[in-house]
């Protein structure tokens, strides 16, 4: 089960998207790997070869590159004469037009907003948004020694990180959770971590999300019993108080839900359900968190 498990989370981590696809496209009969950037009734293809950014256009079949030739230290811009031949349909001006990926791409959303009413433009800049959320919870901590299967008390701060524009789906999560001990139990626990998190249900109100701890590094403090040989062969039980952090390469999942309120969302956690490279203790799994993230 584990080794499936651990199959399981390699693919999701590498299976993120890149940001444009790629395939092979035949021009003046050479064969080159394109990434579409634009696609519709004009659509911009492009990659760096041999060190140097490439553009090309395509309409039906037809594919052609856009040149800027330089002779005696003046660019000739033939691509603008090529872009007013191929959009000669419809009003818009190639004069401001550079031959870089942003320039490019308005001009060519904006000839393919004009040719089709329902065309959604495709804007691939990074979007970077964060998003800072608090929760509290309880945990039985089955990563550790608990001799009484005891809940503590959790709090903690998320910081999420979420690329709106090619990774909607994903994101990574820098995270403090603090454990606190009670009457029953005197452990507590500071730990950093970095986890990814991929929302397989994503909608405008609510996430539902797959967490993994990727890496943590945990500062732990508990009291322990201690039995030790005393006079006259009586034992003597004394509590001895240990310290100390460790990091961790842990690979653990959970799974989550946030829930759009206001300017943040509601967030609702069951947390290190089932680790890949760390033993539990053997305790059922109780790891719960609510919360509330808001968008920074």
């Amino acid at each position: 089960m584990k080794t499936l498990l651990a199959f399981y989370a390699l693919a999701m981590l590498i299976s993120i998207p890149i940001a444009n696809a790629q395939n092979q496209y035949t021009v003046d009969g050479k064969q080159y790997t394109l990434k579409t950037d634009v696609e519709g009734s004009l659509t911009l293809l492009w990659n760096t070869i041999d060190g140097e950014y490439r553009y090309f256009l395509q309409k039906g079949d037809e594919v052609t590159e856009l040149i800027n030739t330089l002779v005696e230290r003046k660019y000739q811009e033939e691509y603008k004469e090529y872009l007013q031949l191929q959009t000669a349909d419809v009003t818009i001006s190639v004069e401001k037009v550079k031959l870089t990926l942003p320039s490019l791409r308005d001009f060519f959303n904006d000839y393919n907003s004009q040719k089709d009413p329902n065309y959604i433009a495709q804007n691939k800049d990074i979007q970077i948004k964060i998003r800072l959320g608090v929760f509290a919870g309880i945990s039985n901590n089955i990563y550790t020694e608990n001799p009484d299967n005891t809940l503590l008390p959790v709090a903690g701060v998320d910081f999420e990180i979420i690329e709106e524009a090619h990774l909607k789906r994903h994101s990574l999560v820098i995270q403090f959770k603090q454990t606190f001990e009670n009457s029953d139990y005197k452990y507590s626990a500071s730990q950093f971590s970095l986890n990814y998190r991929f929302k397989f249900v994503k909608t405008e109100t609510f996430d539902v999300f797959v967490n993994t701890k990727i890496a943590s590094y945990t500062y732990v403090k508990r009291d322990i019993v201690v039995t030790v040989p005393g006079p006259d062969d009586i034992s003597i039980v004394t509590v001895v108080t240990e310290s100390g952090g460790s990091f961790q390469a842990p690979v653990i999942f959970g799974v989550g839900a946030d829930i759009s309120v206001g300017n943040g969302y509601i967030t609702f956690s069951y947390n290190d359900i089932v680790g890949i490279v760390i033993e539990n203790n053997g305790d059922f799994p109780v790891d719960f968190t609510l919360g509330y993230k808001f968008n920074l």
